[in-house]
C-alpha cells in the first residue's frame, strides 16, 4: 500500500509542476505584453492608431501557444476525468501480465 501512496504522490507532483509551469507562463506573456504595449503607445506618432498589425501580433501569436499549453494542462482531465491515467495504467498492468503467462 505504500509504494501506491508513493506513486499517487509522484504523479500528484507532476501535475503540479505542470499547473505550475502554465501559470509561470501565463505571468512571464502578461507582464513582457504589457511592457511592450507601454512601449509601442509611447512611439506612436500623432495622428497613427497604436493598434496596428506589427504591435498586435506578438500577443496573438503567443496568446495562441499560451492556449495550447493550458490545454496541455487543463484538458486531459476535464475530457477524460481525474483517475483516468491510474485506470489506464492498471489496465496496461494487467494486460501486461496477462500476456506474460500466455
Amino acid at each position: 500500500m505504500e509504494n501506491q501512496d508513493e506513486i499517487r504522490y509522484q504523479e500528484a507532483a507532476k501535475r503540479v509542476k505542470k499547473i505550475k509551469g502554465f501559470y509561470s507562463h501565463l505571468g512571464v506573456y502578461i507582464v513582457v505584453n504589457i511592457m511592450i504595449f507601454i512601449l509601442n503607445a509611447q512611439s506612436v506618432n500623432e495622428g497613427e492608431s497604436y493598434f496596428q498589425w506589427k504591435t498586435l501580433s506578438t500577443p496573438f501569436f503567443w496568446g495562441i501557444g499560451l492556449v495550447a499549453h493550458g490545454l496541455s494542462v487543463f484538458l486531459p482531465s476535464m475530457i477524460l476525468g481525474e483517475n483516468w491515467e491510474e485506470k489506464k495504467i492498471k489496465e496496461l498492468m494487467e494486460k501486461e501480465k496477462n500476456n506474460k503467462w500466455e
